[in-house]
């Protein structure tokens, strides 16, 4: 998904967080919310300003963020 046309990275809304546009809702925020189990549909109520796509392009834009990061080696706890 080209995410480019929903997501911005303006200093001056948010702090330069990226942030959907025309919106002060950060990608941070969305990503949260579906990580604590929020459906899609209860995001949208929640966030009127919203659409589907703005959802699937905050998720491509983790993805692509999570794909270009360096990767270190996570080491199993001790017991």
């Amino acid at each position: 998904m080209n995410y480019a046309n929903r997501i911005i990275c303006n200093p001056s809304v948010l702090g330069g967080k990226p942030a959907i546009k025309d919106t002060r809702i950060p990608v941070q925020l969305i990503l949260e919310l579906l990580a604590q189990g929020t459906h899609y549909e209860e995001v949208l109520e929640d966030y009127p300003d919203l659409e589907l796509a703005d959802i699937l392009a905050a998720i491509a834009y983790a993805r692509d963020a999570v794909a270009v990061e360096e990767v270190s080696h996570l080491h199993a706890a001790q017991v």
